[in-house]
């Protein structure tokens, strides 16, 4: 299965990932060779987003090809309008007074580079972010009024706005989160296809328990069929997927 990262000019691009293709947006809309590629990754770090704009082509013919973008149409939409399901957004407030409290002024703004941030107090929120928000660089802005933090704006960044100081951490979360771990060592067959299963361990009367998650993990794989364990921490990821499985 291929990744891909797609960007305006590959040239300007200076991160080195292992296993990953740099590709321009125009080369990728334009090219056959990406068309037939099968279930491919497709990581949209296009300047724009914006309706009818290039960026905004690569994830819609990301998603017409069958491969897997991020982000994808559907979160780009919801960027635009701040949308977020009800349940979601209590979280998110209730996390931000809990991470934003000890701030002294009454603006803020926090970066996410695959749902990742620099320092360890912003961890949860933002990967809840990046969750309710599936994209590879994300900036989302806060104020404070009447001792009440709010977010106002949360949208995607172009790598030339990220500040110098933060590429270094940007590439080890970028590596990280790329990184496609071995399931089952000693075993090199490439799978057909990745399969998440959702999975609560601390439910009291869960459908499935640790033993039969696993034997289902080793027949899965025997049909050529990469599973994962995940839990509703990692929602945004789910486009890496073909298929989730609910236990």
């Amino acid at each position: 299965m291929s990744t891909l990262i797609v960007v305006n000019n590959p040239a300007k691009w200076p991160l080195q990932i292992p296993d990953v293709e740099v590709v321009a947006a125009k080369t990728y809309l334009t090219d056959p060779r990406y068309s037939e590629l099968k279930g491919a990754k497709v990581f949209n770090l296009s300047r724009y987003y914006t309706y009818q704009s290039m960026g905004y082509y690569v994830s819609l013919l990301a998603e017409a090809r069958g491969h897997r973008p991020m982000p994808d149409v559907n979160t780009i939409m919801n960027l635009r309008s701040l949308s977020m399901p009800r349940a979601e957004s209590q979280d998110v407030e209730e996390e931000t007074q809990h991470a934003l409290k000890p701030l002294k002024g009454d603006e803020f703004t926090l970066s996410i580079y695959f749902g990742r941030n620099m320092a360890a107090r912003y961890k949860r929120l933002a990967l809840m972010l990046f969750n309710l928000f599936p994209a590879p660089f994300l900036r989302a802005q806060f104020v404070r009024e009447s001792n009440w933090w709010s977010l106002t704006h949360i949208g995607t960044i172009p790598f030339s706005e990220v500040p110098e100081q933060h590429r270094p951490f940007l590439q080890q979360a970028a590596a990280e989160y790329l990184a496609r771990p071995s399931r089952r060592p000693g075993k090199r067959q490439r799978m057909k296809y990745d399969l998440a299963v959702l999975f609560n361990e601390e439910e009291e009367h869960a459908p499935s328990n640790e033993r039969a998650i696993k034997r289902f993990a080793d027949a899965a794989w025997d049909l050529g069929i990469n599973t994962e364990v995940i839990d509703k921490s990692d929602y945004g990821r789910l486009a890496e997927f073909d298929a989730l499985f609910i236990r």
